[in-house]
């Protein structure tokens, strides 16, 4: 399956009517859930949900990339999925080397960058140093407009603990003090430094959760909830939950 090759046709096309292309979200995030539930209704095995989610992926990046959205950030695999049986952890690892071989490939010509939030560290060193190249190269690009964050061993606890070791050895070393801490600095020790905060949080399959996905990020942030499960999650779908945000009135603590 060629990831990052654009598809002529889409079941369910996007057309943008509706939509204020001056008020779209800058950052939008998406917990891609119900992969597993998407391939049990069609007594398909579970990796075969997560291939079908990864090509929903492809569709939406592309799609965000369309309508002017800069940044899309998506949860790929958790700290916690590594709980999941060998066989499916492996076939998702394998799934993300071969989509992002692709990616380097396409990143220049579609004019688009991937980062990564999440402990790099913990993942098998094939797919690390794939993650690492892909950030050089990203990083290299000139006049890119849309970056997809991809968040991968990624736990938001885990960022914030990270974060918050990080920070204490600059306060040990003598190169912060503990009263210069304010929200901004701290947020520039977060995998998500540089990025803006989310506008809109997106959870599919009914669930109606965060599941540890960027909760220092989204303090602020508009959620949008569908039954829709992930491998369904067309740019119609997409359509809709940025109308419904675009009726609400952000006001960040304010009247």
């Amino acid at each position: 399956m060629a990831f990052w090759n654009r598809k002529k046709t889409d079941s369910q096309p996007g057309t943008g009517e509706g939509l204020d292309l001056s008020r779209l979200p800058r950052h939008v995030g998406i917990i891609m859930d119900g992969n597993g539930r998407w391939a049990k209704k069609r007594g398909l095995p579970r990796t075969a949900g997560h291939a079908a989610g990864a090509e929903s992926f492809r569709t939406i990046a592309y799609y965000c990339k369309d309508l002017g959205i800069p940044y899309l950030t998506v949860y790929a695999f958790s700290t916690e999925n590594w709980k999941r049986p060998m066989e499916e952890v492996s076939a998702i690892m394998d799934l993300l080397q071969n989509y992002l071989l692709e990616a380097l490939e396409k990143m220049e010509r579609d004019g688009f960058r991937v980062h990564f939030f999440g402990d790099l560290e913990g993942l098998p060193p094939k797919l690390r140093d794939l993650c690492l190249r892909t950030l050089e190269e990203g990083d290299a690009l000139d006049g890119t407009r849309f970056q997809v964050n991809v968040c991968l061993n990624y736990g938001g606890r885990d960022e914030i603990l990270r974060a918050a070791k990080a920070w204490a050895a600059d306060v040990q070393a003598g190169r912060q003090t503990p009263e210069a801490l304010t929200d901004e600095l701290f947020s520039r020790y977060l995998d998500s430094r540089g990025v803006p905060d989310p506008d809109l949080i997106i959870r599919p399959s009914g669930e109606l959760r965060l599941s540890n996905f960027l909760p220092w990020q989204s303090a602020y942030a508009e959620f949008y909830f569908t039954d829709v499960l992930w491998p369904d999650f067309g740019p119609a779908v997409l359509d809709q939950a940025l109308i419904d945000y675009q009726r609400r009135q952000r006001r960040f603590g304010g009247v």
